[in-house]
């Protein structure tokens, strides 16, 4: 969880990929089970303000339900946060998640979807509208995969068929990141992080990693 102070470059440089998420996973123990910390941001700014040194990147679908630090317990400083519907991966999510890594030492990538996923519902419905035809056009390649072997109603009103295209949109991502940054595969080839996926449960506050 989240510690009065920032991390520091000497902190951050102790971590390994698999002690950044137990760290994430003993916040996340901590928000579910409603033992959440007082806000210390203040505290943390700055610490931070010449500097910062987060643990991990997290890319997040954009929901409202999904307040990503909050799930964490962390603080200022601590993770970088990149939002899109449906947890996408496009070229300036790779640059941003190269920056965090290569550049600031992050050492974590987190692929986080969730449950009901709005953008994911709206793949499966092949919902045509404006700028988002676009964005879902990235997610259809799992709702494809999805209805391989499927039995059972494929469509969004199907909440098992629905997890499915989640956990397959949250797979193809993490190994998009593989493909198409060579600097970051370099990274997980050579220990320096890790790529991962996980989901997060609306009704419970958990996130389960893969």
């Amino acid at each position: 969880m989240a510690n009065k102070k920032a991390l520091t470059a000497e902190a951050q440089s102790k971590l390994t990929p698999d002690a950044v998420i137990a760290i994430l996973k003993q916040g996340n123990e901590a928000f579910a089970n409603n033992n959440l910390k007082v806000n210390d941001s203040m505290e943390r700014m700055p610490d931070a303000a010449d500097g910062q040194y987060p643990e991990a990147v997290i890319l997040s679908c954009i929901d409202s339900r999904i307040p990503v630090k909050d799930i964490f317990q962390c603080g200022i400083g601590d993770i970088f946060v990149a939002r899109v519907a449906g947890n996408i991966v496009n070229p300036d999510m790779l640059g941003s998640m190269e920056f965090a890594c290569k550049v600031s030492g992050a050492k974590l990538v987190v692929v986080m979807g969730h449950e009901h996923c709005g953008a994911i519902k709206s793949a499966i419905d092949d919902v045509k509208i404006g700028n988002i035809t676009g964005l879902l056009d990235k997610i259809k390649p799992a709702v494809e995969q999805s209805k391989v072997g499927f039995k059972g109603e494929m469509t969004s009103a199907n909440d098992e068929f629905l997890e499915t295209v989640c956990h397959a949109n949250i797979e193809m991502a993490v190994n998009q990141i593989r493909k198409e940054s060579p600097i970051l595969k370099i990274m997980e080839d050579n220990g320096e992080i890790k790529i991962v996926g996980a989901m997060y449960h609306l009704n419970t506050g958990k996130v389960k990693f893969f």
